[in-house]
């Protein structure tokens, strides 16, 4: 994959936001009463910000990794 030495940086530094910030923000989200009932269940605010979090940090991989991969090759 041919991509521009600068494309490839701010691949590189996407990725590695999505894969430092969403850890932050899922731990604000598991602390908050929101996310679970009075019997201690998962709630429907937790399931989605757990979905939201999760596909954000694939992403944020896939994105590192295109980059990585533009900018050895």
């Amino acid at each position: 994959m041919q991509l521009p030495i600068p494309l490839s940086i701010v691949l590189i530094l996407a990725g590695l936001w999505s894969l430092i910030v969403w850890p932050q923000f899922m731990r604000r989200v598991l602390k908050d009463p929101k996310a679970r009932d009075e019997a201690g269940k998962a709630t429907r605010f937790l399931t989605v910000h757990l979905m939201l979090v999760s596909t954000s940090m694939v992403l944020g991989l896939a994105t590192a990794v295109i980059g990585i991969r533009a900018l050895v090759s």
